[in-house]
C-alpha cells in the first residue's frame, strides 16, 4: 500500500470509480458519504433496469453531451467497452438490449453494487457514511459533521463527487455550490435535466392523463434534429417520458429564453404524410373513430387530435394529417430541480485543470455531475459519471506523481 492517502467526498458512481482506479493502484481512500448507505441514486437508477451505458459508436455517442470536446477524452478513456470488461471482472455479465442500450444480466443495480462494494472493501477502502461535507477549515482540512458532531480530517488530495442537485433525499442536494463558490469556484446555476415540463391540458384531456404516447418523434424548432422512435406520457401537470427527457435540454433553453416553449409531435412517424392522408380518406360510410382507428389513431393519439383540432375538421384528410405530423404543445415551465433525474450546470470547465484539479483549491478535484456537462438518459448519465471518476482519479495519481 502506498503512503499517499486520498478522500473521495460522495459515494455515487463517480466517487466510487475514483476509489477503484486509486485503490487498484495501492492507494489508501477513505469515502465520506452523507447518507446512511452508499450509491441510492445508482440504486434507484437500477430500480426498473439499469441501462448502464450504450453500445453506439463514438461519433453518436459523444454527440448526446453538450461539453463534447472536454467530456471526450474522459469518455475515451472509460467507454462502454471498458464499463463492459469492468463490470465482467466483478462477476456480472451484461448484454445489449435492441436499441443499443446496455444493461447487466440481472438488470438490477443492487448485485453489482455488491460485488463492487466488496472488490473495494478487499483493497482497502473505507466508506464512513452519515458524514456531511461542510467544506474546509481555515487551514484548509475537511469538516464533517457526523450524529451533531464535527470530524475535521486531512488528506494528500481530495476528489469531490457530490452529484447535482436533483434528488436530494438520495443524496445531491447542491448544497455544495455555496460552499465552493465562497472559495472563488464560478458554478454555472444548477437546472432541472431529464424532467418533466408543464402544459395545460382541458378537462376533456383528463381520462387519458397517465397513458403513454408510443412510437412517436419529436423536436424543439429543428424538425431534422427530431428524437424518434420514442414515447412520452400526459401527466396532470404536463408531459413526461423518454421523449422528453431527450429534448429537455432545448427545451429547457426555450423555456428560460422566452418563458415558454413549443415541442413538436409527429404522432405517426412510421407514416408519410401521403400514407396518412391515403388511410384517413374513405369511400364508404365508416365513422370518424373507425377511420382513425384503422389509421393509428385511437386512444390517447386520437384524443389529442380532438384536443386540438375544430370538430368540423375532423372528417378532412388534409387537416388531420398536419395535425398528426406537426403537433405543437405549449410548454410552460420545468418540473422542480429535485423531481429531475438529473442536473444541467456545475462547475465550470474554466474552474479546472486538464485533470479536473480546482485551480483555486490546489490537490481538489472535481467529478461526476458536479462538472458542467448535460447528456439524455439512455446510458450517457452513467458513462460519464463513471468515466469523469476514473479520469479524476488518473488526474490525483498524475499530481501525486505516481
Amino acid at each position: 500500500m502506498n503512503h499517499k492517502h486520498i478522500i473521495i467526498i460522495g459515494a455515487g458512481p463517480a466517487g466510487l470509480m475514483a476509489a477503484d482506479v486509486l485503490s487498484a493502484a495501492g492507494i489508501s481512500v477513505d469515502i465520506y458519504e452523507a447518507k446512511a448507505s452508499v450509491g441510492r441514486k445508482f440504486l434507484m437508477a437500477g430500480k426498473g433496469g439499469l441501462n448502464i451505458t450504450h453500445n453506439e459508436p463514438m461519433h453518436d455517442f459523444i454527440r448526446r453531451y453538450d461539453q463534447q470536446d472536454w467530456l471526450k477524452p474522459m469518455i475515451d478513456s472509460f467507454d462502454a467497452t471498458r464499463i463492459r470488461a469492468w463490470m465482467e471482472n466483478l462477476g456480472v455479465e451484461s448484454f445489449i438490449g435492441t436499441s443499443g442500450r446496455v444493461f447487466p444480466t440481472e438488470m438490477k443495480a443492487a448485485p453489482l453494487l455488491r460485488r463492487w462494494l466488496s472488490s473495494l472493501k478487499k483493497r482497502g477502502v473505507r466508506v464512513h457514511c452519515r458524514h456531511y461535507w461542510q467544506g474546509f477549515t481555515d487551514g484548509g482540512s475537511l469538516r464533517f459533521t457526523c450524529d451533531d458532531e464535527e470530524v475535521v480530517t486531512t488528506a494528500d488530495a481530495t476528489i469531490l463527487a457530490l452529484g447535482g442537485g436533483s434528488w436530494a433525499s438520495l443524496g445531491s442536494d447542491g448544497a455544495w455550490v455555496n460552499i465552493l463558490e465562497a472559495k472563488g469556484v464560478e458554478i454555472n446555476p444548477l437546472l432541472p435535466s431529464n424532467c418533466g415540463f408543464k402544459a395545460a391540458w382541458s378537462k376533456f384531456m383528463q381520462s387519458h392523463l397517465g397513458k403513454p404516447l408510443k412510437n412517436i418523434s419529436g423536436w424543439v424548432g429543428n424538425p431534422e434534429e427530431s428524437v424518434s422512435s420514442s414515447e412520452a406520457v400526459l401527466t396532470t401537470y404536463g408531459i413526461e417520458g423518454g421523449l422528453v427527457y431527450a429534448l429537455s435540454r432545448p427545451l429547457r433553453e426555450e423555456v428560460i429564453s422566452h418563458g415558454s416553449a413549443i415541442l413538436y409531435l409527429d404522432l405517426l412517424p412510421y407514416i408519410t404524410e401521403i400514407e396518412l392522408i391515403s388511410r384517413l380518406t374513405s369511400s364508404s360510410k365508416q365513422s370518424t373513430d373507425n377511420i382513425w382507428r384503422k389509421a393509428g389513431l385511437d386512444g390517447v393519439k386520437g384524443a389529442l387530435i380532438r384536443e386540438l383540432l375544430p370538430k368540423d375538421k375532423w372528417s378532412d384528410p388534409l387537416a388531420v394529417t398536419a395535425c398528426v405530423k406537426c403537433y405543437p404543445i405549449t410548454i410552460t415551465d420545468m418540473q422542480p430541480i429535485d423531481e429531475a433525474i438529473s442536473t444541467a450546470g456545475g462547475v465550470m470547465r474554466e474552474m479546472l485543470n486538464e485533470d479536473l484539479m480546482l485551480t483555486a483549491l490546489p490537490n481538489v478535484f472535481c467529478a461526476g455531475e458536479m462538472l458542467d456537462w448535460d447528456a439524455p438518459t439512455g446510458g450517457y448519465l452513467l458513462t460519464a459519471s463513471f468515466a469523469s471518476g476514473v479520469f479524476a482519479a488518473n488526474g490525483t495519481l498524475k499530481m501525486l506523481r505516481l
